[in-house]
């Protein structure tokens, strides 16, 4: 007898509901009822089976969680590079204040030579790397003091860098052209350099390029001009000349002089013609660099400020210069930053900006193509160690401009190619248009130019018991001369407008133009305080008891006095 065949047929399957569905298989149908039982006891098992399953994988997932939550948390470091010893490629790593060389995990899915300086990656208890998290998005923003040869950075949160440290470059500035003053975000753990702020500076304060602007645009001040083409020019374009007899080029200038007289104008003029006359002469493509300061608005509250400000001008000025520039420094409104320093208890700017300001001005012995010019309408306010020389080795009074640079100014504005009226130009003139443009230059000269109750302005009452009598003449600009001109355009204009048809300028409109320019009397202050006055005039202080302006009902009263006697 085979002994096979009285094996049970459920060896095949050892779960519960197999052999109760076996034994189901095995009864006989009669057996009804057992079989309702045994029915009923299978789908329980199955239940049974199902939930002990869903258990099971609740248990492994319970497992799973509690071995997360216990096990310890992977650190997070800055990445510094590799490194090589006998055992092979390690990572160099910074933790905190601490830096380590640790293994590559050998069963990690990355690639170490993909690794890139500065990025943030991930180190288990052992300190080894399992992976790589990419740059942080995050972390402090501080400034570039300065750039060290290897390329590395010294940086510093303080604006007097103070607090300053040496960082090195992330793979994604390795390249990158940083300068001092940028700013720049460090990793979490400040060894990295990982993003760039070009600062922007040279929005606010430099002019790239000057407009055309011969001398012959700048009208009435002969002298001005020809002692700074003296002191500036000649140094650049002779410089064998004063190599023979060891004679330094000038570094610094001062224009001081009333307001509105053409101070800014030669700056700007100065940069042009010198750069013409450099490239003639050299034959070399050479181009200014005009940098155009103007003295309030590098003033700052916040301390050191003002000075870092100072130290991004002058090096960006030698900046050009190495570049093959020739570099104008042209700080407009100087005492306002380079005011005498004070010896009280109470802080004032200029006791540090003065001193970083003459520190730079030393700092350009080397250089031979960059000119500092400095404009003041108070010269008397600028600190002497700025203008002691060495540093502003001259100073040049830019007048106001007398009768004939009146004219000359005049004739600047009014251009040949100016509309005139047709019965100026062809009745009066007989179609000569430099004869018209001459009388209209006369005609507003006549006006400006007579003494008499409707031209007085100014009383100046002296030390010494004497009055004089100003006239607008004797308180004339370039500023205001071409707002005259400006004047009668306007008045061309609405006239060729109201009467619709053509029309061009008149002798009335520039006379009409001088008289609104000086009864509007914008320009000057509107109190009788001296010292708001004498800013305008060419009066030594000490010399003047009081200043009092001509009111308009005065004048009329003297004109009518005058027309009795």
């Amino acid at each position: 007898m085979n002994n096979d065949s009285n094996r049970p047929m459920f060896e095949t399957s050892l779960r519960a509901s197999g052999i109760l569905e076996e034994i189901l298989r095995m009864l006989p149908l009669r057996e009804h009822e057992l079989r309702q039982y045994l029915m009923v006891l299978r789908h329980q098992l199955e239940v049974d089976e199902r939930q002990f399953e869903e258990a099971q994988e609740a248990l492994l997932e319970y497992d799973e969680a509690y071995q997360k939550l216990t096990s310890p948390a992977n650190r997070v470091a800055t990445f510094l590079g590799h490194t090589d010893d006998d055992k092979g490629d390690l990572a160099n790593i910074a933790l905190g204040d601490g830096d380590f060389l640790s293994n590559f995990d050998p069963k990690g899915e990355f690639d170490p030579q993909e690794f890139k300086v500065g990025t943030r990656v991930k180190v288990n208890d052992a300190y080894a790397v399992l992976g790589d998290l990419g740059y942080p998005m995050a972390g402090p923003i501080v400034k570039i003091i300065s750039v060290l040869e290897d390329g590395r950075l010294r940086v510093s949160m303080d604006s007097q860098g103070m607090n300053s440290r040496v960082v090195m470059r992330s793979s994604e500035l390795e390249f990158a052209d940083l300068k001092e003053g940028d700013e720049i975000r460090m990793d979490p753990n400040f060894r990295v350099a990982l993003e760039h702020f070009p600062v922007q500076r040279a929005k606010e304060y430099f002019l790239d390029t000057v407009p055309e602007l011969p001398w012959s645009k700048v009208g009435g001040q002969k002298d001005a001009i020809r002692l700074i083409r003296d002191t500036i020019e000649r140094p650049l374009l002779y410089p064998e000349l004063y190599k023979a007899f060891n004679k330094k080029p000038l570094k610094g200038i001062l224009l001081y002089g009333p307001p509105g007289c053409g101070k800014t104008l030669i700056g700007k003029a100065t940069a042009y013609n010198l750069t013409q006359e450099y490239r003639e002469r050299t034959q070399q493509d050479v181009k200014e660099y005009f940098m155009a300061i103007n003295g309030p608005k590098i003033l700052n509250m916040y301390l050191g400020e003002t000075e870092r400000m100072v130290r991004e001008i002058f090096q960006k000025a030698r900046e050009k210069a190495k570049e093959g520039y020739l570099v104008f420094l042209f700080i407009d409104e100087a005492e306002s930053i380079l005011r005498t320093r004070s010896s009280g208890r109470y802080l004032n700017i200029s006791n540090t900006v003065v001193p970083q300001f003459c520190a730079e001005m030393d700092g350009l012995e080397s250089l031979q193509n960059v000119v500092v010019m400095l404009t003041s309408n108070r010269p008397d306010y600028i600190d002497p160690a700025v203008l002691r020389p060495e540093r502003i080795d001259r100073k040049v009074k830019v007048n106001r401009p007398d009768r004939d640079a009146s004219r000359e100014i005049l004739s600047i504005y009014l251009t040949p190619d100016l509309p005139l009226d047709p019965h100026l130009l062809c009745e009066v003139h007989e179609g000569d248009r430099e004869a018209a443009r001459q009388a209209l230059i006369d005609g507003a000269m006549e006006v400006l130019w007579r003494r008499g109750p409707e031209t007085e302005f100014l009383q100046v009452h002296l030390r010494n018991g004497g009055v004089e009598t100003l006239y607008w003449k004797d308180l004339t600009s370039g500023a205001i001369l071409a707002s005259i001109v400006e004047r009668a355009k306007d008045l061309a204009i609405r006239r060729a407008i109201e009467e619709g048809k053509d029309a061009g300028l008149r002798i009335e409109d520039l006379q009409e133009s001088v008289r609104m320019e000086y009864k509007e009397n914008e320009i000057f202050p509107k109190t009788d305080i001296q010292e708001d006055w004498l800013k305008l005039l060419d009066y030594e202080p000490e010399n003047v008891a009081s200043v009092k302006p001509i009111r308009p009902d005065k004048s009329a009263f003297m004109a009518t006095r005058n027309a009795i006697v």
